[in-house]
């Protein structure tokens, strides 16, 4: 599940630089949401009414995780992608665990050690050379893309997602994805308003639009969520934060074979340092 939901979650880097004159990102944000809430909610109607009491007592928590961990972060991702490239946003997406391994840290008080910090320090070296382009000193040069800003951004936000999703309540799958998705929906329609007040609201009408919003509909939002979810339930949030290190593999291969995105020698080196930084973090990590 956790392979497949990588690949979906690459695979969707690389449907939001389609998207890119197609459909703006508010508006693939609600359209995606919107749809997979329509859809699960057949599915999920007889364990919605038995799920009710639990849904109403922790409704700010559901409403807060659909709005962060499904509107806000696709939302900044494919706003992020508008300026950056998909090999780009996958491989600085790598950073998630690093970012899960802190807030669990900051949060629950996971335990750390020194090889840990090492591993995630080399983590976050790796996406500031991929976000500076081969020269992480471009950060401090204040000339860092603004898309990559966005997909970082989009990433700390994902990671929390991830990290509360341990405080999930009991109740059924099929009922958490349905009630998130809607929070996810219903928090992209500001974004939405202010994309048309800007004049940057796009709908679908193309081919390639009506293409992208089917597959980050069934795929990415419906598929891999419900994996995801399911996996965290199994294997807790370090460990399947793991498996989130083939999500820059997988972007890398679409875009390139895609988008013809050129996959550059600062690419190779940003992904070393990241995956290898987290695979020496997670060496010793055996706690969920």
């Amino acid at each position: 599940m956790l392979v497949l939901t990588t690949a979906f979650w690459g695979g969707n880097a690389v449907a939001g630089k389609f998207a890119v004159g197609e459909v703006s990102p508010f508006v693939l944000t609600f359209l995606r949401w919107t749809l997979a809430a329509l859809i699960v909610v057949g599915f999920a109607w007889s364990h919605l009414q038995r799920d009710w009491p639990t849904i109403r007592a922790n409704l700010p928590y559901l409403g807060g995780m659909g709005a962060m961990g499904f509107g806000v972060f696709a939302g900044l991702l494919y706003l992020g992608l508008v300026s950056t490239t998909a090999i780009n946003a996958t491989i600085i997406q790598a950073a998630m665990p690093m970012f899960i391994f802190v807030l669990n840290f900051a949060a629950f008080r996971t335990a750390a050690t020194p090889l840990q910090f090492v591993g995630y320090a080399l983590t976050l070296v790796g996406v500031a050379v991929a976000a500076g382009q081969g020269d992480p000193l471009d950060l401090f040069a204040l000339e860092l893309n603004r898309g990559d800003l966005f997909v970082i951004l989009a990433s700390v936000v994902y990671a929390g997602y991830s990290v509360a999703l341990r405080q999930k309540p009991p109740m059924h799958w099929l009922s958490f994805l349905c009630v998130l998705f809607v929070a996810g929906a219903l928090a992209s329609i500001p974004f939405v308003v202010a994309e048309t007040l800007m004049g940057h609201a796009i709908w679908p009408t193309s081919t390639t639009g009506w293409t992208v919003l089917a597959y980050v509909t069934l795929l990415p939002s419906l598929l891999a969520q419900a994996f995801f979810i399911r996996a965290n339930e199994v294997l807790g949030s370090n460990a399947a934060g793991l498996f989130l290190n083939l999500i820059p593999i997988m972007g890398a291969v679409f875009s390139v074979a895609l988008l013809g995105e050129r996959f550059q020698l600062f690419h190779a080196l940003s992904l070393a340092l990241v995956l290898g930084g987290i695979a020496l973090a997670q060496r010793r990590l055996g706690q969920r």
